[in-house]
């Protein structure tokens, strides 16, 4: 994984997650990928755990969806970002704000097998 490959894959995921394109995601990680939302929750695992989660959260209950990131390491198979996110949440209309870190490692295909990130939320009522 070189850097121009880590913020391509960045990029295509910002672009899923603004256009809440569930199907879209999955064209990002392995099969068996683990997805580690929490340090402290079992990872969802596999293609069908994963679009399910992102059609429940990005596809269906947030709108006018930014995602910023900036690479701040890519070794071998694994890149680590710090990212930030603002979006709408329906139907409340809160404003979402979250500031967070990733880790994603990938196959020899380009593709996350295992993403884990940390992240704070702050949310203002409409």
């Amino acid at each position: 994984m070189t850097e121009t490959q880590f913020r391509a894959w960045l990029d295509a995921y910002g672009r899923a997650w603004q256009q809440g394109d569930a199907k879209a995601v999955m064209t990002l990680f392995a099969p068996g990928a683990a997805y580690h939302e929490t340090p402290f929750d079992p990872p969802l695992v596999g293609l069908d755990a994963i679009h399910d989660y992102w059609k429940a959260g990005a596809g269906q209950t947030q709108t006018d969806v930014v995602f910023n990131y900036e690479v701040l390491s890519v070794a071998g198979n694994l890149g680590i970002a710090h990212w930030s996110a603002t979006f709408v949440r329906l139907p409340a209309h809160t404003s979402v704000r979250l500031d967070g870190a990733l880790a994603a490692r990938f196959d020899s295909g380009g593709r996350c097998a295992e993403f884990r990130e940390w992240w704070h939320r702050q949310e203002t009522p409409a």
